[in-house]
């Protein structure tokens, strides 16, 4: 099967540090991919290029066989709307949005109809056991609620891909792991692959592959123990 995602030989520095250093990385549909290592060891970094967000100073990333790198700001950005999906730590909702306008944001930016979108954040909202709380405004949800939203929004769209970037870090153990099952089985429903930055072993071993990153380098590959 080919590759949704590949990089070849991703460099990013800043000023004289490697935050990496020749990176090769290939990501299939339905892969769930952990990367972990130090703080500092580049793995933010990775995530950020793979997803358009930073560009790399050498090599590229290809998706579908496309390099994202020929894109402009504009089209990267718009890459991000469509392709990828996102979920963060701390969640990142829009404060003065509904967790109904908070899942469909990425579909209203990309143009889409109000309608549609809202449609198909309410169905995600309801699969990830919320539903009759789309009117809500996150500081009205639970930690656990709000990152539920926050998945909500990185599925609605389709995304080939999503990244999350320590989306547990809020989260206390119990709840961090509900999160985590909810992102896995929503993601096994669409075939969307994920690429989760972690520094818990008990995610990280939820992937079904494990990449650690050091000085910028991948140093060692692993399998997951259980998806």
């Amino acid at each position: 099967m080919n590759s949704v995602l590949a990089a070849r030989g991703l460099v990013k520095t800043y000023g004289d540090v490697h935050a990496l250093a020749g990176v090769d990385i290939d990501i299939k549909a339905g892969d769930v991919l952990a990367v972990v290592g130090p703080s500092g060891s580049g793995k933010t970094t990775l995530l950020h290029v793979l997803s358009g967000i930073l560009r790399a100073d050498g090599g590229e990333v290809f998706l579908d066989g496309r390099a994202i790198g020929e894109l402009n700001e504009m089209g990267r950005s718009a890459l991000r709307r469509t392709a990828f999906g996102f979920v963060f730590q701390s969640g990142m909702l829009v404060a003065e949005l509904t967790a109904e306008e908070n899942a469909a944001l990425p579909m209203l930016l990309a143009g889409g109809s109000r309608e549609q979108a809202l449609g198909a954040a309410r169905l995600w909202l309801a699969r990830l056991g919320l539903h009759g709380l789309e009117k809500r405004l996150p500081s009205q949800l639970s930690g656990g609620q709000a990152q539920r939203v926050a998945i909500a929004r990185a599925l609605a769209h389709q995304p080939r891909v999503i990244f999350a970037d320590e989306p547990t870090g809020a989260l206390d153990t119990r709840t961090g792991q509900e999160m985590m099952t909810a992102l896995l089985q929503a993601a096994e429903e669409t075939g969307a692959a994920i690429v989760i930055v972690t520094h818990d072993k008990a995610i990280a071993d939820r992937a079904l592959r494990v990449v650690e990153i050091q000085d910028g380098k991948i140093a060692q590959k692993t399998a997951g123990v259980s998806a």
